[in-house]
């Protein structure tokens, strides 16, 4: 078996060890797990392996007596709200068997526990062990506790994505702040560089070892030795975790493959993250569709195009969604294309695998999906979903101007071109020509979007003297009035404006509320054009236009990949 299949094996290897515990059992799992499940087959592998049910990890839930087995998937440390809520679900229930799985390494619950020195076997899983079966009533019940790295989630042969880790951020100038509050003067850090794992907060530290943890796994089970390249603060002390882990060092002496692994702080380079510089079809597709409610890698697609129910804002709740996540081979095989060729490559796909189920069934063909509901109960449901997934074509803010005028003004003159842009839906625009139209409005997560690629590449394309900062400092004070008066005009939060306000119903939000974390973003915007300053050969993703050629924007992974291969290959 190649390296590269082994590598997308190992996430359905995992769920095995625990696919092997539920039979006649009820399961109880957290998000971050069942999202990671969620890309390696889903509920109904548990089902299949003889699981009676799959239920929220929730002190809410809890079985009869006849439900004797229960097994919890967890992705969190054994302690504190999670050992809650495992007691209150056992303490409702008349279990006589349970099993826990946790993706926290057994090493990195000593950590937790502020234990420093090795110790022989799983102690605190083994006392955990006696736990449940107190809650459980009888000593003599059955109670296993174990760890299994079920963190990654196959999205394709050639993408792997960690889930539980998405909140996982790289280190940002406000850090350094918090991390230099607490600190002596004298002995205060100059930059973020400066920063090793130590002097990261306790949950932080423990969110490192357990990646690193969860890597080394995933190293250990494919046979393979490891060379490590980091690129960002965080990322290198990532890299440092996983060169120092116990087990890494007699992997390595043994391990019969060889790969090299790349960290690369995504703040080094947020233009190609929100610039969406690619032209495959699954981008376009993740930049339109909504998440799916509870995920972070998936979306969600409107199954309404399949009934007919009017499309009304209350007929939305009625259908659940669909996903883009699928497990049948032909549906797999499309998703590979989508996921790989160009945009207009993978239409042509969908639409001609589109018109082969079609000929097959005797189906009138259309190239429209319309709500020929025939023809769509005859397609399998997991290729229909993916089919619908690349209709939807919403506006999103066209970045290529902002691109050109980096070059061709200063930074707050193209600033300045934000302000008219800056306006609650539906409001009357400065000519007083009504209201605007939806397909010209940007909501507030498309004007952040567009702040963060400006700011990303501004220092760059056009450094600020001592007189531009001045007026940059007024018009950020405009900027962030006109957003904050944006923000408090929605109707309905997304995702991002709940995390940023901290609250996710817009009635509860305040001017005040609102302002502070719009000051909190432009801090933070301030900070981001400084992020490749440390570095020596990478510095710049940007070329000025030289009166022959524009101006562009070179993809900062592969600049540095190109750097990686050169040294392998000198060396």
């Amino acid at each position: 078996m190649l390296v590269t299949e082994e590598f997308t094996r190992f996430p359905l290897l995992m769920w095995e060890k625990v696919l092997s515990k539920v039979k006649k059992a009820v399961v109880f799992m957290d998000d971050k797990c069942a999202e990671a499940l969620h890309w390696s087959g889903g509920a109904a592998t548990l089902l299949e392996a003889g699981a009676r049910n799959l239920k929220q990890f929730s002190s809410f839930e809890a079985c009869g007596a006849n439900e004797p087995k229960a097994v919890f998937v967890v992705s969190t440390l054994l302690k504190g709200r999670t050992v809650d809520i495992i007691k209150d679900i056992i303490s409702l229930s008349h279990f006589q068997y349970c099993v826990v799985f946790t993706t926290v390494a057994h090493s990195v619950h000593l950590l937790a526990n502020k234990v420093t020195t090795e110790m022989e076997g799983n102690p605190v899983f083994e006392q955990f062990e006696e736990k449940l079966c107190e809650w459980m009533g009888n000593m003599n019940y059955t109670a296993e506790v174990m760890h299994v790295p079920v963190v990654f989630a196959p999205v394709s042969q050639q993408l792997i994505v960690t889930p539980p880790f998405a909140h996982l951020f790289p280190l940002l100038p406000l850090d350094l702040e918090t991390i230099n509050a607490k600190r002596p003067e004298k002995k205060r850090f100059a930059s973020l560089t400066d920063i090793d794992m130590h002097c990261l907060t306790a949950e932080l530290q423990i969110e490192v070892k357990s990646l690193a943890s969860a890597l080394n796994s995933m190293f250990e089970t494919t046979g393979t030795r490891e060379e490590s390249f980091a690129l960002g603060p965080m990322s290198r002390i990532i890299a440092g975790e996983l060169a120092n882990h116990p087990q890494a060092k007699n992997r390595r002496k043994t391990a019969p493959n060889k790969a090299s692994i790349i960290f690369v702080d995504r703040t080094m380079d947020l233009t190609g993250a929100v610039g969406h510089h690619g032209d495959n079809l699954v981008e376009k597709i993740l930049t339109v569709l909504k998440p799916l409610p509870g995920h972070v890698t998936d979306m969600q697609v409107d199954m309404l195009e399949l009934t007919s129910l009017q499309q009304t804002p209350h007929s939305k709740t009625v259908l659940a969604p669909g996903c883009l996540a699928q497990t049948q081979s032909s549906a797999r095989s499309l998703w590979e294309t989508m996921l790989t060729s160009k945009h207009k490559e993978g239409l042509m796909e969908v639409r001609r695998q589109l018109v082969e189920a079609a000929s097959k069934e005797n189906l009138p063909i259309k190239m429209s999906m319309g709500k020929n509901h025939n023809t769509a109960d005859s397609f399998p449901l997991s290729f229909t979903q993916l089919s619908l997934s690349s209709l939807p074509r919403l506006p999103f803010p066209a970045l290529a101007p902002w691109h050109a005028a980096l070059g061709d003004s200063d930074f707050p003159a193209v600033l300045r071109q934000l302000l008219p842009l800056m306006k609650p839906r539906g409001s009357e625009d400065a000519s007083g020509s009504g209201s605007r139209l939806r397909e010209d409005e940007c909501g507030p997560d498309e004007l952040i979007l567009l702040l963060v690629y400006l700011y990303s590449l501004a220092d760059e394309a056009q450094p600020a003297d001592h007189d531009t900062e001045e007026e940059l400092e007024k018009l950020e004070r405009d900027l962030i009035g006109a957003l904050t008066l944006v923000i408090t005009r929605e109707t309905e939060l997304s995702p991002l404006l709940q995390k940023l306000a901290g609250c996710t119903n817009p009635e509860e939000l305040t001017t005040k509320q609102v302002h502070s974390a719009v000051e909190k973003i432009f801090k933070t915007l301030r900070g981001l054009s400084s992020t490749r300053n440390h570095l020596k050969q990478l510095r710049s993703i940007y070329t000025a236009s030289d009166g022959v050629h524009q101006n562009f924007y070179v993809l900062l992974l592969s600049v540095y990949l190109h750097f990686i291969y050169l040294g392998l290959f000198l060396g």
